[in-house]
């Protein structure tokens, strides 16, 4: 079966900087593509070309089994798109909204109406329907975002950065609604700067560098890569570090890390919980008070940190060269790829699909 999300070799500059330097990916259909990166990386220059928001220097994609660049129409027909940031119009309520969006995908009035009220119950937004968006918190706003790209029930969807911002609450919220649309069989690629949203929802990670993939697979995959086991230590007194490090040397697998600010230690191990309790009694034999011990695997900043250098910035806007452009859904918008491969611009085009949902991207 051909992949739901197919990259080649894309390539976008923007005067001296090469954004996408040979980009290549594919999501299976009905599954999570996790897209990893620091900011610059590439990421949403990435998300822009896919959703024919921007037309590549060189390289091909296919989403849905339609050409991205000959047929972009098509494309937009088949996809939803929520950006950085809500692209809703804060002069109308949440409910007229949702309308609008499926009226412009030429849904009849009715028809629209009907899906508004659908999506506006499932994203606990019922009691708001009548107020304007203005008045919403950003939270409620995000998920009127996410609802207006779902007005077409896509079977392919594109978030970018979707909890960017978010509280806890409302970002363990959505990732309720990403995870009923996999379960729905929606394929769905998903940038993100955090790391704990890509390791509990995205089957595979692609991490990206330099407007490269650097690396690529599971969580676990990701993390294997990196090593096994690590013991962390937590001595009561700094004083007592130099020698809780060389307790610890003859368990090590390379060399420890040493935080002096909190007193900790990280030692790479293997041997799982009997070099643990080996640990524990050589440092109880030297007499080293410890606060806190315990082993743990590699985490998704473990890999981020070894692969690009650099550990996540989580929450300030990428700027990779695209602009702050990427907000809104399946080809509402301006400045993207041309009507059936030609160059674009203008964001002017003979359909209502073209037509901008109540907030220029």
């Amino acid at each position: 079966m051909a992949p739901a999300i197919q990259a080649e070799n894309l390539v976008k500059t923007f005067g001296d900087v090469r954004a996408l330097d040979g980009v290549s990916l594919d999501v299976p259909e009905g599954t999570v593509l996790g897209l990893l990166g620091p900011n610059g990386a590439g990421k949403t220059t990435t998300v822009r070309v896919l959703t024919t928001l921007l037309r590549p220097d060189s390289g091909r994609a296919v989403v849905a089994g339609v050409d991205v660049l000959k047929h972009p129409n098509k494309v937009r027909s088949l996809i939803g798109l929520s950006g950085q940031y809500a692209a809703v119009d804060e002069y109308l309520t949440g409910f007229e909204n949702l309308q609008m969006v499926g009226e412009l995908y030429q849904m009849s009035a009715r028809e629209a109406k009907a899906r508004a009220r659908e999506l506006l119950e499932w994203f606990n937004l019922a009691e708001a329907r009548d107020r304007i968006a203005k008045t919403y918190s950003g939270g409620m706003r995000r998920r009127l975002d996410l609802a207006a790209a779902l007005v077409v029930r896509p079977p392919v969807m594109f978030l970018d950065e979707p909890t960017t911002g978010l509280d806890p609450r409302n970002r363990l919220a959505l990732w309720e609604v990403i995870e009923t649309l996999v379960e729905q069989g929606t394929t769905l690629l998903l940038t993100t700067q955090y790391l704990e949203e890509a390791d509990r929802l995205a089957h595979d990670i692609a991490v990206v560098d330099h407007g490269r993939v650097i690396a690529r697979g599971t969580a676990d995959q990701l993390k294997a890569q990196i090593g096994g086991e690590r013991i962390e230590v937590v001595v009561h007194r700094a004083d007592q570090a130099a020698e809780a490090v060389a307790a610890l040397s003859e368990y090590a697998l390379g060399e420890a890390s040493v935080e002096k600010n909190t007193r900790r230690i990280t030692v790479p191990v293997s041997g799982g919980a009997r070099v643990l309790a080996d640990a524990i009694r050589e440092l109880d034999a030297r007499s080293i008070e410890i606060d806190d011990i315990g082993l743990r695997r590699p985490t998704l900043d473990d890999v981020f940190l070894s692969l690009t250098g650099h550990v996540t910035e989580a929450g300030t806007e990428e700027n990779d060269g695209a602009g702050k452009g990427g907000r809104g859904r399946g080809g509402h918008g301006k400045g993207r790829a041309g009507e059936d491969g030609k160059d674009g611009g203008s964001g002017r085009g003979p359909d209502k699909q073209a037509v901008t949902a109540g907030k220029e991207l």
